[in-house]
């Protein structure tokens, strides 16, 4: 103990340990009702450092290339030791992130946490939402199976149906007419190189905004206190008072931590093909089609929009405007009440989207 405290002074003499810590931990201050959903951006980050280590740990033997990447996803799970725990933890952790995300994004929504002065923070998560479905899209391609080749496939196809520059976006897409070697290597560029900086970017980015503008204090709870924005002047929203993020909250983030990985574990070792189907452990064909293709379980929703609609292009359009309501929701609803139960309207809209978007999605899985 008496070395740790010497090293301990030494570095508070040179960086000023001490005050870091009290500013950052023990004298950051949370609201006093703070609940278990603010414990979602803290799994995410666990998850998203989860994925970098796992996806480095693959590239030391996959093989970007359409004649040995299927057998090198093979090796990496019948010969690499513990290679198959890897990437299952990869790929199982991809959609539970997906899960975590869309909980995290719920729990803005409804206690309306994306309202005036956080319109930044906001709009960076939801970027970030899109980065990491379109990082999961690539990701889908790289072990060339049968499932990632046709739904990569269908998926690039559908850009098709945009007039006059559909057909040029689905070749600048593949890297040529059809889904082959170049369309590969594209997937693996954006995926292990492009993406994984951009995401790191944005979510430092939404770190930063979100330590500039403070937390928001939750619309209900015990000890309820409500702050009002007002002004167009800058506020950071302390919380005098209030609980410190060290050791407090940090017990509870912890125990979130937990309760995660023990469900994430529970499906690495006991079901991770709930989420692939057989075609995922066949080699790509391009000359035979399966019967059933379908995209991931969150694409599922869109993949079926796309088959109501008389049109692709209707459909991508509709899609397109619900997702940009969503990006400009902090401008739309403009209202400074965050309870969801004193806010109907929301409520209903919110609940009827969410509805919508499971009734699809099973539309699509089952059809």
């Amino acid at each position: 103990m008496g070395i740790l405290k010497k090293v301990y002074n030494w570095i508070d003499v040179r960086i000023g340990a001490g005050e870091l810590v009290e500013k950052e931990l023990t004298g950051y201050l949370l609201p006093r009702n703070i609940n278990v959903w603010y414990s979602m951006g803290s799994i995410l980050l666990c998850v998203l450092t989860l994925q970098i280590i796992t996806g480095c740990l693959l590239l030391i033997y996959y093989v970007p290339d359409a004649e040995k990447a299927y057998q090198s996803v093979n090796t990496i799970m019948n010969q690499v030791p513990f290679g198959w725990l890897i990437r299952y933890c990869h790929a199982v952790g991809s959609n539970m992130m997906v899960m975590v995300l869309l909980c995290h994004m719920l729990s803005v929504l409804f206690m309306g946490s994306y309202k005036r002065p956080r319109e930044m923070n906001w709009l960076s998560g939801f970027t970030l939402f899109n980065l990491v479905l379109l990082i999961c899209l690539t990701g889908y391609l790289l072990p060339w199976s049968q499932l990632s080749f046709w739904a990569t496939t269908v998926a690039t196809n559908s850009m098709g149906s945009i007039p006059y520059v559909g057909d040029y976006m689905v070749e600048f897409l593949r890297g040529g007419k059809l889904v082959g070697p170049t369309t590969l290597g594209r997937f693996f560029a954006l995926h292990a190189a492009v993406l994984p900086i951009v995401i790191a970017a944005v979510v430092g980015l939404h770190l930063f905004i979100l330590q500039r503008v403070g937390i928001s204090t939750p619309p209900f709870g015990r000890d309820e206190t409500r702050i009002t924005w007002k002004g167009e002047s800058y506020a950071y929203e302390s919380h005098a008072g209030g609980i410190p993020f060290f050791p407090n909250y940090l017990l509870q983030d912890l125990t979130s931590i937990s309760i995660y990985f023990a469900i994430f574990m529970a499906v690495v070792f006991f079901d991770p093909y709930i989420f692939y189907p057989e075609t995922s452990f066949m080699p790509a064909d391009r000359l035979q089609t399966p019967a059933h293709i379908k995209p991931e379980w969150y694409f599922l929703a869109n993949y079926q929009a796309l088959k109501i609609f008389p049109s692709e292009f209707l459909g991508i359009m509709v899609q397109a405007a619900a997702m940009t309501f969503l990006a400009l929701l902090p401008f739309i609803d403009r209202s400074p009440e965050r309870h969801p139960l004193k806010r109907p309207l929301f409520l209903a809209l919110a609940i009827g989207g969410i509805l919508l978007w499971i009734a699809l999605g099973i539309w699509g899985h089952y059809s």
